[in-house]
């Protein structure tokens, strides 16, 4: 019989907010362990929680971004469990009442067709802390707890049971990553924890409509680490079901090293977690004025980005996705690009030589040295015919060693490029009496030396004669002659 799964997804995104949810301790990641713990992160007795406004902010604009209806009116709940790491023993979040419902986005396939995915929710809730059993320091028999974690905003993202297969869910996460990069409020890091999915799956006979026993799958930090172990899970229950046993709802962890799922505990149901409304806290009321800022506080989204660029910049459906992937990339990219004639020069040594260079260095385009006005000069003297192609990539990288700016080192170092006819000819004739051999079979029909003759004269020229009226010269030269 064959089988179909059926996902959902559950994303937590770390909101970058410089303080937590309910209090004023700061969220900066790597401080050392507990050092970043207030009364309130602490749970102490008679301690009350303050909204931070900004968090509301960042769940109001992604909510807009994945069309969703923004609640009027929405409550904070107590989620009761008992964890080392949750000192209050509940988690401040949202449950009957969410901020943000009845959203979608939607995911481009491989074959170039569109799927969309449902949002059953976006709601605010406060993270826990951290349980630290797994590092050198940690003796095996014992686990430390940093509360560091405890308190900064989350937004979950809770998706309809729409996915299909472990590379829609690969999609789908990548684009919730972009969005909130894009949106400013989250960085995206799941290597950090700043980004966190927990994926709900289950496999049904193809054709049934009621959905298969679920499982939940924790601890898959990154995009491959989610499909592999969805494809590990999907596997896993058609054998199951296959052997004729049946499968328990039930919580579980991935294990990258093993490849595999471990049992963690049965899967608790939402009555499991006693919810009330919090009393300590207001209802967040969202007016058509704050809702109005907030939408004209959007930036240009990604896909209406990258078809502009298309449109306007004439750019190729891959370089527009590539140039904007990130949105620093995408601005630094438009800024070169207004300056310039030519926008696919702009995208060419964008994502030539400046990607390279943040490759090779490991940063990211905010901390590469060329601004873009510093850029477009070099580019324009590529455009405007002083120096070569050849040159500018020298240029390129003395610019990065030294600072000083285009024309400063083409001055210095005397790289403008050589367009005086008289000199190429005579360039031209020396060269051709150096290599006789090279002329003879040229004239006897072996094109190819042309381009040897061709890198002759160039390497004689120091690169900085003009391309075009060095072939053009030595062209009429060897035709004249034959």
């Amino acid at each position: 019989m064959p089988y179909e799964p059926v996902i959902g997804l559950e994303v937590h995104a770390q909101l970058s907010t410089d303080s937590k949810i309910f209090s004023p301790i700061s969220t900066k990641f790597g401080a050392a362990a507990n050092a970043q713990v207030s009364p309130i992160c602490a749970g102490m007795p008679g301690v009350l929680p303050v909204l931070n406004r900004k968090a509301v902010e960042f769940a109001i604009k992604m909510g807009l971004a994945t069309n969703c209806e923004i609640a009027p009116l929405s409550i904070f709940a107590r989620k009761h469990y008992f964890y080392p790491d949750l000192p209050k023993g509940y988690q401040i979040s949202q449950y009957e009442e969410p901020i943000c419902e009845h959203g979608w986005i939607e995911i481009e396939q491989a074959d170039g067709g569109k799927k969309r995915i449902s949002l059953i929710r976006i709601h605010l809730e406060e993270d826990a802390g951290k349980s630290v059993h797994a590092e050198s320091f940690v003796a095996e028999d014992e686990t430390l707890i940093d509360l560091n974690r405890c308190g900064t905003p989350l937004i979950e993202i809770v998706s309809g049971p729409d996915i299909s297969t472990p590379r829609e869910a690969y999609l789908y996460l990548q684009y919730l990553r972009q969005l909130v990069r894009y949106l400013g409020i989250c960085d995206g890091n799941m290597e950090e924890g700043s980004l966190r999915c927990d994926a709900n799956i289950s496999v049904r006979p193809v054709g049934q409509k009621e959905f298969g026993v679920k499982t939940e799958i924790k601890n898959m930090n990154s995009f491959r680490n989610v499909e592999r172990a969805l494809e590990y899970e999907i596997s896993r229950q058609i054998s199951v079901l296959e052997s004729g046993g049946k499968i328990v709802q039930e919580t579980l962890l991935w294990d990258a090293n093993r490849n595999q799922v471990v049992s963690m505990r049965s899967k608790e149901f939402a009555h499991d977690y006693r919810y009330f409304p919090e009393p300590d806290l207001t209802p967040v009321r969202v007016d058509e004025k704050w809702l109005h800022e907030a939408r004209a506080a959007l930036p240009e989204l990604p896909r209406a980005r990258r078809k502009r660029f298309i449109e306007q910049f004439k750019l190729s459906q891959q370089h527009a996705e590539v140039l904007t992937e990130e949105k620093a990339l995408a601005d630094y990219f438009e800024a070169v690009a207004h300056q310039v004639r030519g926008p696919q020069l702009a995208a060419n040594w964008v994502m030539g030589e400046v990607m390279r260079v943040l490759r090779e260095q490991k940063i990211d385009i905010s901390a590469f040295k060329l601004a873009p006005p510093v850029l477009a000069e070099l580019l324009q003297l590529l455009e405007n015919g002083k120096i070569t192609a050849k040159i500018a990539k020298e240029v390129f990288e003395e610019m990065l060693d030294t600072g000083k700016a285009a024309h400063a080192l083409v001055a210095e170092k005397g790289l403008e490029q050589v367009s005086d006819l008289g000199a190429i000819t005579q360039a031209v004739a020396e060269i051709l009496a150096a290599h006789p051999k090279e002329v003879e079979r040229y004239r006897s029909g072996d094109a190819k030396v042309f381009g040897f003759l061709v890198g002759q004269l160039m390497r004689a020229m120091k690169g900085k004669a003009n391309p075009k009226a060095t072939n053009e010269v030595l062209k009429e030269t060897l035709e004249a002659r034959k």
